[in-house]
């Protein structure tokens, strides 16, 4: 039997959603509750794969399991994670169900604070100094739906098989002094958001024009793009399936 896991965590102590040697990740406290609860070695296969510092307000992630699962296991789980995870639902889904091949759709938010916020300084990338041009930054955002192949975005040595992903949507939204940049797509290469986000600042700081942004998307070099971001600003935000 198969079932899904939706769960939520704080990233900054982790490196990462995936199992790594000699670092503590995400992945690896859940394999642990997990297998505790069933008392038996689970392994579970999460929707994607965060950076380390990367945050999720949603998350999935299957385990397979011989047995019907009794009881509540919600608050077990959470009663043996750490507080910095969080599981919200257990629940059975087909055989042939997968968090990560069958996901349709991930979403992100990237915050960044405009001013000095100490309550903040985990959750999002703290711009204090320059003022930036909300409106040339969406414009170039924009520009992004119009492209599929997004290779000057994905970290240089990266084993993918294609760098193609469909963008569906790709906004800033400002709400006082936070600004959030909100990105949807069918999947998602390394670093590609906060590639993104950084060659987007550049735009909204007068160092490049929509224009610019454009032809960096096309010459497929990443060294043309903007910095990569500091990942505590990051969210993956929502899986659809």
């Amino acid at each position: 039997m198969r079932y899904f896991i939706e769960l939520s965590y704080n990233g900054k102590k982790y490196h990462g959603w995936q199992i790594q040697p000699d670092v503590i990740s995400v992945q690896e406290k859940l394999n642990f509750a997990v297998s505790t609860i069933l008392q038996e070695k689970i392994e579970v296969v999460g929707a994607g794969r965060t950076d380390t510092g990367v945050h999720a307000s949603q998350m999935f992630a299957h385990f397979n399991v011989e047995k019907l699962i009794k009881g509540d296991v919600v608050h077990k789980l959470n009663s043996i994670l750490p507080n910095d995870i969080t599981v919200y639902k257990v629940f059975l889904v087909a055989e042939e169900m997968h968090a990560r091949f069958n996901a349709e759709s991930r979403s992100y938010e990237y915050r960044i604070w405009l001013g000095r916020n100490p309550f903040l300084l985990d959750f999002s990338w703290q711009i204090h100094s320059q003022e930036l041009d909300v409106s040339k930054m969406n414009e170039a955002a924009n520009v992004l739906l119009e492209y599929e192949d997004f290779q000057t975005f994905s970290k240089v040595k990266t084993d993918v098989y294609t760098f193609n992903c469909n963008v569906t949507a790709a906004f800033w939204k400002q709400e006082g002094n936070l600004l959030t940049f909100h990105v949807s797509a069918n999947r998602f290469l390394r670093n590609m958001v906060r590639a993104i986000v950084g060659t987007l600042v550049d735009v909204g700081l007068g160092k490049i024009s929509t224009n610019e942004f454009r032809k960096i998307i096309e010459s497929k070099n990443r060294n043309n793009a903007g910095l990569s971001v500091p990942a505590k600003g990051l969210f993956l935000t929502h899986i659809k399936y």
